[in-house]
């Protein structure tokens, strides 16, 4: 199944519970549809640093001439909670990310995991998001702005900071419950 956004009406990253206890989401609405997918947080992560990754140097690229904002827009910050019902559609097993110069858009492409599929290296070549397998894993791909490419990072790297506050001798999550440093 193929959950495509083009643009999505929001698109944002959220959790539900506890921190130490989250479930992360990536949640896109739009045309009357919501679509809840649920990956780490260690993913949400690299997804962000890459995101910004890409919208830094495009902005460099181009002098400054692609319509990508140099930081997230305020109109655009979006702090509500994710949207109810939250119904997992699959866990992601890959990210993709790309640039679509003639439209100006980010492509953000989540894919459930697959036990037949090794999973993406780092030196993965560029994805062909049009490429769509009928027999392939499920798929939950967005095409957005740059300004809201920038809302989203900025969003998904508070959402990621937001955890429980680390150790100051050993660096580990501290538990609300209580820590035993291992310094």
């Amino acid at each position: 199944q193929i959950f495509f956004f083009d643009p999505p009406e929001r698109f944002v990253v959220g959790t539900v519970g506890q921190p130490g206890d989250r479930t992360f989401f990536l949640q896109a609405r739009g045309g009357g549809q919501l679509t809840s997918v649920v990956l780490e947080k260690a993913q949400v992560a690299a997804l962000a640093e890459r995101l910004e990754e890409l919208l830094d140097e495009l902005v460099r690229a181009s002098g400054g001439t692609v319509a990508v904002p140099a930081v997230a827009p305020v109109e655009l910050d979006d702090t509500s909670p994710l949207e109810q019902p939250i119904v997992e559609e699959f866990r992601v097993g890959d990210l993709q990310l790309g640039w679509e110069p003639d439209t100006e858009r980010v492509v953000i492409q989540a894919r459930a995991i697959s036990e037949s599929e090794e999973p993406a290296s780092e030196e993965a070549e560029a994805p062909d998001f049009d490429d769509d397998d009928a027999e392939g894993p499920d798929v939950l791909r967005v095409r957005i702005s740059g300004a809201v490419a920038r809302a989203f990072t900025k969003r998904a790297l508070a959402i990621v900071a937001a955890g429980q506050p680390p150790c100051q001798f050993c660096g580990q999550p501290l538990d609300p419950g209580g820590h035993i440093c291992a310094r």
